[in-house]
């Protein structure tokens, strides 16, 4: 599934200020429910409720919360580059700065699958993190994004 299917520009925030996983969790579903009129409260707790499951950070300064929710319709997705590093408890015990946050219909497994997969491959490519960490700029952000989208079709 392509980042361009569950990623608006608007749905990034290069400069978060967020000093703490919860405070993330909770800017992150603020962000959806502006962009995409999503249930804040309902994305805050599903995200909260995923995260007691397991931590979602994957290493190198990334994480990846994500979760699924009857009320949505398809996959959205936010992204928040931090000011700050948090912990999220990732698996190489370094705090977090890039994360990528997914919402996906409660029935759509594969579709959730694919764009976690999708958001996975993108952020595991460290050329990729380094030019998201370079800018704090929304835009420059979204077409980072689509820059890599690009070249992993080619």
């Amino acid at each position: 599934m392509e980042l361009s299917k569950f990623l608006l520009p608007e749905a990034i925030i290069a400069d978060a200020k967020a000093g703490s996983k919860k405070r993330v969790l909770q800017d992150a579903a603020r962000l959806a429910a502006q962009v995409y009129g999503l249930p804040e409260s309902k994305m805050l707790a599903a995200l909260q409720a995923r995260e007691l499951l397991g931590p979602t950070g994957m290493g190198n300064g990334v994480a990846i919360p994500h979760a699924r929710l009857p009320e949505i319709e398809h996959v959205s997705g936010v992204f928040l580059h931090l000011e700050t590093p948090v912990d999220f408890s990732a698996v190489d015990r370094q705090p977090v700065d890039l994360v990528f946050v997914l919402f996906a219909p409660e029935s759509a497994v594969t579709d959730h699958l694919k764009s976690l997969a999708r958001v996975s491959r993108t952020l595991r490519n460290g050329a990729t993190c380094q030019k998201l960490r370079s800018t704090r700029d929304a835009t420059a952000a979204y077409s980072i994004f689509m820059e890599n989208e690009r070249s992993q079709a080619a």
